[in-house]
Formats: C-alpha cells, structure tokens, sequence
C-alpha cells in the first residue's frame, strides 16, 4: 500500500535485499531502498540507501540444516522398511524429533487422510472436523467420539453430547488431549473443564459463521489473523489451525505466504544467530527457506526432499523448533530463554505398517513409489512427554 506524507509526497513500498553467508564469514549486506514522487509536478527524488544490521549465524545455523537432512533421511529410510537403526546420529536416534516436513508427523498425516479428506466437503464441515480434532490433536480422542457419537457433523453437533462423553474418558484416567503443545483454558466461556470450554469456543466459532468467512478469506494471513481474534486462541495456536485447515480443498494458499514464529522456534533462532540485527525471527524463517538450496549446497549436504516438494515456511519454522531441542545436548553452550539441557521425549519402535499420503492438489501422491507406499516400518511414538509450548 503507498503511504502519502507531507506535501502530498508518496512512499513507494521498499525493496530488500538479504543475504547471509555460511558460518565462516561476517560478511552480511542489505539494502533498502525508498523512492518518493511528488505527486503532480513527478519529481524524483534520488534513491536512499540504508544499510541494516543483519544476523550474525553461529555453529548451530551449520547444524539447522545438518539436522534437517538427516532427519528427512530417517523419513525416508522408515518408509523404504529399512531396520533400525535409521541413523548413526545418536541424539536424533534416542530422541523423537518432529519429521522435516510437518505434513509427514503422524498426527498430521492421520488428519489428513482420515479427517480432512473424509465425508463431506462442504466447508462448513470440513472447518469443524479440523478444528474438533486440532483441538485435542489426540487420534485417540477423535476415535472415541467417532465410535461413541458416529461421523462429527457440524449439522448435528451439540457440546453437552461430547462433553458427557469426554467427562467420562476423564473419569477413567484417560487422557484427552495431546501433550505436542499446551492448550489455553478459555476460563471465559465457564465450563466445568476445559474441554468444555473449547467445545463451547467451537459453537461460537460455527454461530458467527467462522467457515463461511474463512472459505472467502483472501489470503492465509486474512485466515490466521480471523482465527487469532478469538479468545484463547493465540499466535501458535491459530497457525496451525490455519495450515490445517489450508490443507483442505476450502483453501488453496501458498505455504510459502505466512508465518510467524512458535515459542520454540524463537529460541531455536536465538540458538543460531547469535544476534538478529534490525531484523526478526520471520524475517530469518523467510530467508532459510528461500535460500535452502544454496544451504545445502554450501555445506555439501544432500537433501532428499519431498518428492520435488521443498520445505515450506512452516516446515522450517518446525525445524528451529527442533534443533532448539537438538542444540541442548550437541550445543549446549549456546541457551534459549528457556535455558533447557536435556530432551524428556524418547521414542521406541514397532513394527507397523505405515502410509503417507498427502494433500491431493501437492501433487506428489502419484510421485511416490509403490514400495514406499507400502513398505513395512517400525514408526516413532510418544514415549515419555515433554512439556515443552510446541
């Protein structure tokens, strides 16, 4: 958008240029440059050059895309039935880390195949199967209220029905929500427990026609900030609703248009550049994603992607989060605002078979190998919690 100033005077939008060099160089150069017109009598005034202060990366931006690799290896070779161990990497083969790419995680995957693209598709629908399920990100739990209720249906959707249902599971000991990330209480809508409270924000959510204004917004960001307006839904939160729900056919945005960074992501940044600068953790997402190829081929590693599909804004976002966690024990001198040194989550492997299968209109479904498809592998699960916010 053109911003006029004083004497009717207009503020082109600026242009920048960023680029940063490996680890083994301080050599860092930006440009911004800001052209003004008077309106009427066109006279130019002469370009404005500024200089920024950019990022200083440090050894852990090396080991961002070192992680990155070879996790996506792990993917790749689980799939393929390969034994274990997938990876002579000991902390990426104790420890569970997230998958490169967040549509391959389990969870996402299940989403997916067994939610987003099941029953029907009117966007009504769809808002309020992925929603329902993002709010627990349990598969356990979207299975009990399937087995209990049947099919969810926004159209017959009553929240004392669930909750009767979730009260119980309590009642047994079990638990209904995903320990991925915290869930916000939404104290405000006064339910006796927190799912109540959720299940009641997701009534709301439909009587305003959140769906309706969602299928008509115009770009991902329109989508977010719609979701962000509602109460206990924060930043984190309505991202990844947003991704979720731009995996439908309600929406079709680039993943390449937005994002913001997660609590975890902000300290896995602050782990690999030492100091950002004038700039921001966005801006710093945005440039490792654009400039992936040019990282991996700088440090002579071989990524195999997602079946010609690079990494996305989100997947990289993920991946500071992930190598936060890494840099705990391969780093630990370098500390984010949690100051955190160990990694509680572990993993252990069963023997299961897995497919992948994602969004159709991606297509990179019809890209991938029978044998992959079908392949017999043991796959990652929870095995102890971890509390960390993502």
């Amino acid at each position: 958008m053109r911003k006029t100033g004083k004497n009717g005077e207009r503020h082109l939008p600026a242009v920048r240029q960023l680029e940063l060099l490996g680890t083994n160089s301080n050599q860092v150069t930006v440009t911004t440059c800001t052209q003004t017109v008077r309106t009427g009598a066109r006279k130019k005034h002469p370009q404005i050059l500024m200089r920024r202060r950019l990022p200083e990366p440090s050894v852990v931006f090396d080991t961002y895309w070192r992680f990155a690799a070879e996790r996506q290896e792990v993917f790749h070779r689980r799939l393929l039935g390969s034994p274990p161990p997938w990876t002579s990497d000991p902390i990426i083969g104790r420890h569970k880390f997230t998958n490169a790419y967040r549509a391959s995680d389990r969870v996402s995957q299940y989403l997916i195949r067994n939610v987003v693209y099941s029953e029907d598709q009117e966007p009504r629908e769809v808002f309020f199967r992925t929603v329902l399920f993002k709010l627990f990100n349990k598969i356990e739990t979207w299975r009990l209220l399937v087995e209990r209720i049947g099919w969810p249906t926004a159209s017959e959707f009553k929240p004392g029905v669930y909750d009767r249902i979730l009260t119980d599971a309590l009642k047994r000991g079990e638990r209904i929500y995903s320990a991925a990330y915290i869930m916000p209480s939404a104290l405000a809508f006064g339910g006796h427990h927190k799912h109540v409270n959720h299940l009641l924000l997701l009534d709301k959510m439909l009587r305003e026609g959140v769906p309706e204004k969602i299928a008509q917004a115009p770009n991902l960001k329109a989508v977010f900030l719609l979701l962000r307006s509602y109460y206990s839904i924060g930043d984190f939160l309505a991202l990844q609703l947003a991704i979720d729900l731009n995996y439908s056919n309600v929406l079709s945005f680039s993943e390449m248009d937005f994002v913001i960074p997660g609590p975890g992501a902000i300290d896995g940044i602050r782990k690999c550049f030492g100091d950002l600068g004038d700039y921001d953790e966005t801006d710093v997402i945005r440039f490792a994603t654009e400039s992936q190829s040019e990282q991996f081929n700088r440090r002579q590693i071989v990524f195999r992607s997602l079946w010609g599909r690079a990494l996305q804004l989100i997947d990289c976002q993920n991946l500071f989060c992930e190598v936060d966690k890494y840099a705990r024990i391969a780093h630990p001198q370098f500390t984010g605002r949690t100051e955190r040194l160990n990694i509680k989550q572990r993993y252990r492997q069963t023997q299961e078979r897995i497919e992948v299968w994602y969004p159709p209109k991606w297509g990179i479904n019809e890209k991938i190998p029978a044998t992959e498809q079908t392949a017999l592998a043991a796959r990652t699960i929870d095995f102890e919690n971890d509390s960390h916010p993502e």
